[in-house]
């Protein structure tokens, strides 16, 4: 009898506990689920729509007003340069908005429990969530693209669409990396209301305090403030040589590190925008000639891998642990 109750007690304590294995097919049903589900709340649609919007928008202006642009036929060069400005800001903001809730909304209705006890482990729900969220982005991305391509290209004349491409993919790369930033703090929290605080921190994070912190170092170099101290090195300005300061090494690594920072020098990878070109040459002067290697476009790749994987990964380990 008392093995028996053993046997009863072990086995209720193994269904209880959360599954740590990971069901591709129930990854790809709950990805799909949450795909439809944007589908059905016209969220997909009015994603392509605003790209599209955007892109048509922007190349309408350098058409109207750039007729200098156009004829150095470097329009696409610019196109690029403007829209990824534009896209680093408005991507992480379309980003964290959609996986607020991925989690903490279905844990604060208790649809959570529901979803948990059909065939699928809480790591199935977390990636599934993840890959139907960044479905969403990437697809509508695409779409918006795709439909301004004929826009763009009768409105430009010039028209390169390996930069283009280009622009789209890194696009897409960096939306699924805020995308994994999101769904990985939703799935902290079963309140939707610390969910929305931690997307806002999450976004003055990277825009307000990352990028001060810059100069907010100068600063502290300056005055020579504790370990802060300045590197000089030598320059042409209308053919003379002059000592320029600049930060320490550390300091552009640090930088380096935000996401939009890295997309924006990603783009030099698959891109040939002179725009961007510029800012590396000027970037590599700095450092006698040489970028290094945290600062190269290649690093800054494997920076937006690493905004993708490493906090998914946070998650899926915090997440198998929660009470729910």
């Amino acid at each position: 009898m008392s093995s028996e109750t053993e046997t009863g007690a072990a086995a209720g304590s193994t269904a209880d506990s959360p599954s740590s294995s990971i069901n591709l097919e129930s990854v790809r049903t709950v990805a799909k689920k949450d795909f439809q589900d944007s589908m059905r709340s016209w969220v997909f649609w009015g994603l392509s729509v605003f790209f599209f919007t955007l892109l048509v928008t922007i190349t309408g202006v350098i058409a109207y007003f750039g007729e200098d642009i156009a004829a150095q036929g470097a329009t696409t060069d610019v196109l690029v340069g403007l829209v990824s400005e534009i896209t680093r800001l408005i991507i992480p903001l379309i980003a964290l908005v959609l996986g607020w809730k991925a989690i903490a909304g279905e844990r604060e209705t208790g649809s959570i429990k529901i979803l948990l006890s059909l065939p699928h482990s809480r790591k199935d729900v977390l990636l599934g969530k993840l890959i139907g969220r960044s479905a969403v982005l990437a697809i509508s991305l695409t779409v918006g693209f795709v439909l301004a391509a004929v826009v763009v290209a009768a409105l430009l004349g010039q028209f390169d669409v390996a930069d283009y491409a280009g622009l789209l993919a890194m696009s897409i790369l960096y939306g699924i990396a805020y995308t994994s930033i999101a769904v990985a703090l939703s799935s902290l929290t079963r309140s939707t209301t610390i969910a929305g605080a931690a997307m806002f921190g999450v976004f003055v994070l990277f825009y307000v305090v990352w990028n001060t912190l810059s100069n907010v170092v100068w600063l502290l170099a300056s005055r020579e403030i504790l370990f802060f101290d300045t590197v000089t090195y030598t320059t042409e300005i209308q053919g003379q040589s002059v000592e320029v300061e600049r930060h320490q090494d550390w300091v552009y690594f640090l930088v380096n590190m935000d996401p939009g920072e890295a997309f924006r020098r990603t783009l030099t990878l698959i891109t040939d925008a002179d725009l961007i070109e510029l800012q590396v040459e000027l970037n590599a002067e700095m450092f006698g000639g040489e970028l290094p290697f945290f600062l190269q476009d290649w690093f800054s790749f494997l920076i937006l891998l690493f905004w993708i994987v490493v906090p998914i990964a946070i998650a899926l380990y915090r997440f198998d642990r929660v009470d729910l």
